[in-house]
């Protein structure tokens, strides 16, 4: 996993606060929780890759990089962040917020949108394949022929089981179970060679579910069948939502966020993307 620190996503989005820090600064104006200061929230705890080493003020993992690439589209500096921490399921409900923004890992949906805002999204999950380490297919290339060959399990009537059927298609039959307990549970006892997860699930499941997991690749975006969309988490009518939609329209223009994307859940996550074609 590659360092990352303030100064350097500084110098990643230097050329675009040179162009309009000014009107960046004048749009969060008087509608941030506390004066001049921008208040953001993440898990408690927060995990890696999203947070490293449960620590978001360091600007180190794909969210707290992108919390503070953020900040500083918005003319905020590094040190007028301030972190609060909140669970997950709080954070969600209606009311008053204790944040500005809140980010570890919400996925945008219509429910969620009736009683709180998000942001526009700046993160789309990917699909990505998940084996046990020293297995038979530990070596297998991140190609859609050599994985087609391998045998993969997934819950029934998932996602998961449609991309394997639809998208990949794999030579031997597919073995369904009834969850994703029960999948995970399938490649500790190799009765299967892989799973697929999308991204955020696979890189919980490679760390704390799965003894020995690895993510063998990732497939394109536009491979996916209904990927999920992160969207950064506001109080329902926050008239700070048009600044932070703005400051993300601007980080994916210049991008800077596929940049902290490759960093943290890509190459540097040590994730290849899978070619489909070969």
């Amino acid at each position: 996993m590659k360092n990352t620190s303030l100064s350097v996503c500084g110098l990643l989005l230097g050329s675009m606060l040179i162009a309009g820090p000014a009107a960046a600064a004048t749009c969060a104006a008087g509608k941030t929780l506390h004066d001049g200061r921008l208040t953001i929230a993440t898990g408690n705890p927060a995990y890696a890759p999203w947070v490293m080493d449960d620590d978001p003020a360091s600007g180190k993992g794909f969210e707290a990089a992108t919390a503070y690439a953020v900040a500083a589209a918005m003319g905020f500096d590094a040190d007028k962040v301030d972190w609060v921490r909140t669970s997950f399921d709080e954070a969600i409900q209606p009311g008053e917020k204790n944040f500005d923004f809140n980010l570890q890992q919400y996925s945008i949906n219509s429910d969620r949108e009736k009683v709180i805002d998000f942001s526009a999204p700046y993160y789309t999950t990917a699909v990505a394949v998940v084996v046990k380490s020293g297995s038979a297919a530990d070596g297998t290339d991140a190609t859609g022929s050599a994985l087609r060959k391998l045998r993969f399990g997934a819950a029934a009537g998932t996602t998961s089981q449609t991309f394997l059927n639809d998208v990949l298609k794999p030579e031997q039959d597919l073995l369904l179970y009834d969850d994703n307990a029960n999948v995970i549970a399938a490649i500790a006892a190799n009765q299967i060679d892989a799973l697929v997860f999308d991204l955020p699930s696979a890189l919980f499941a490679t760390a704390v579910q799965i003894d020995g997991g690895k993510i063998l690749g990732q497939f394109p975006v536009e491979a996916s069948i209904e990927p999920d969309n992160f969207g950064l988490l506001m109080a329902e009518g926050n008239p700070l939502k048009a600044c932070v939609d703005e400051a993300i329209a601007t980080l994916r223009a210049d991008n800077s966020l596929s940049a902290i994307e490759s960093e943290w859940l890509g190459d540097g996550a040590g994730v290849p993307v899978i070619d489909l074609s070969k």
